[in-house]
C-alpha cells in the first residue's frame, strides 16, 4: 500500500472512531430532549422512538410556569456570574503578587495554595457551614458566592502565565513611572486575555454545577439554585411526571452546553498559549 493510500486509510479510520465516540457522548442529550417533548402517556407506554412523531411543548411550559425553575434559574445565573467575576479578580491579584512581587514566604504560601487544590471540598464544608451559620448568612446570596470567591486553580494558571511574560516589559513600565496596580490592569491583564478567557469558561461551568454547598446552605425554594431545586422538586413530589422532570433537566443543561460551545475555542487557545510559552 502506498504512503498516500495509507494516509487516507488512517484519516478515514480516525473519522470513524471520532464519529462513533461523538455519537456515544451526544446520544444521551439527544434522547433527553426527545423524552422532554414527549407526552407522559407515550413515555409510560414505552411508545418512544429516536425520532419523535410529534412535538409536545407542554412539559416545557409546565416547567417554566408551574415550578420555581425560572427563579432558581435566575439565581444560578446571578451566582455563577458573581463567582466568575470574583474568581477572575482575586486570581489576577494573587497571581500577579506571586509572579512579580518579592515578599517573605512567597514560595511557602504558594505551595499552600497548591495544596488546597488537592484537598476535597468535603473536608472543609462542615467548618465553613458552621462559620456562615454563625454569621446569619444561611439562605442568602452571599453564602452562595463569598465562600467560592477565590480559586487556587485560577491563581495557579494565571501565575504560570505571568511567569512567561518578558521581565523587560515590567521593568520598562516601572522606569516610565507605572505603578504596580496600573501595570497589572493596563498591561499584564490584557496580555493574559487568552488564559483569563480559558479560566472564565472553567469557572462558570464549575459554579453552574455546584450542588453540595448550595444544598447545605439553602432551604427556601426561592434561594435555591437549579441543581438543588430539581432534586428537591423530585423528592417533594414522587408523582412528578417524567416528561416534566426531563424538561426541567434539559432547560438546566442547555445553558452550560452553550457556554462550553461558545467558549471551547478560548479554552483550548488559553491552555495552548500557556503550554507553548511555558
Amino acid at each position: 500500500m502506498s504512503t498516500k493510500k495509507a494516509a487516507v486509510v488512517r484519516k478515514v479510520i480516525t473519522w470513524i472512531v471520532t464519529i462513533f465516540f461523538a455519537v456515544i457522548v451526544v446520544f444521551p442529550f439527544y434522547y433527553m430532549i426527545v423524552m422532554s417533548i414527549t407526552p407522559d402517556s407515550d413515555i409510560l407506554s414505552n411508545n418512544i422512538g429516536l425520532i419523535p412523531s410529534s412535538v409536545y411543548l407542554g412539559n416545557i411550559v409546565k416547567a417554566l410556569t408551574q415550578t420555581m425553575l425560572v427563579r432558581q434559574f435566575l439565581n444560578t445565573i446571578f451566582v455563577s456570574l458573581c463567582i466568575l467575576v470574583l474568581q477572575v479578580i482575586t486570581s489576577l491579584l494573587a497571581a500577579y503578587a506571586f509572579a512579580f512581587l518579592d515578599f517573605k514566604g512567597k514560595k511557602a504560601i504558594f505551595m499552600v495554595f497548591l495544596a488546597t487544590m488537592m484537598m476535597p471540598s468535603e473536608t472543609t464544608i462542615i467548618s465553613n457551614y458552621l462559620d456562615v451559620s454563625s454569621w446569619g448568612w444561611l439562605d442568602t446570596y452571599q453564602v452562595l458566592i463569598i465562600p467560592l470567591a477565590a480559586s487556587a486553580l485560577g491563581i495557579f494558571l494565571l501565575r504560570q502565565y505571568f511567569m512567561t511574560m518578558a521581565k523587560e516589559i515590567r521593568e520598562a513600565a516601572m522606569i516610565d513611572g507605572c505603578s504596580e496596580t496600573r501595570f497589572l490592569w493596563r498591561i499584564a491583564t490584557p496580555l493574559a486575555k487568552p488564559m483569563i478567557a480559558a479560566f472564565s469558561v472553567t469557572a462558570f461551568l464549575s459554579a453552574w454545577g455546584q450542588y453540595m454547598w448550595p444544598l447545605l446552605v439553602t432551604s427556601k425554594d426561592e434561594m435555591r439554585v437549579v441543581q438543588v431545586g430539581i432534586t428537591a422538586m423530585q423528592d417533594a413530589d414522587s408523582n412528578l411526571s417524567m416528561g416534566l422532570a426531563l424538561a426541567s433537566v434539559m432547560l438546566v443543561t442547555v445553558p452550560s452546553l452553550l457556554v462550553f460551545l461558545i467558549g471551547h475555542k478560548q479554552l483550548v487557545e488559553g491552555m495552548m498559549a500557556g503550554a507553548v510559552k511555558g
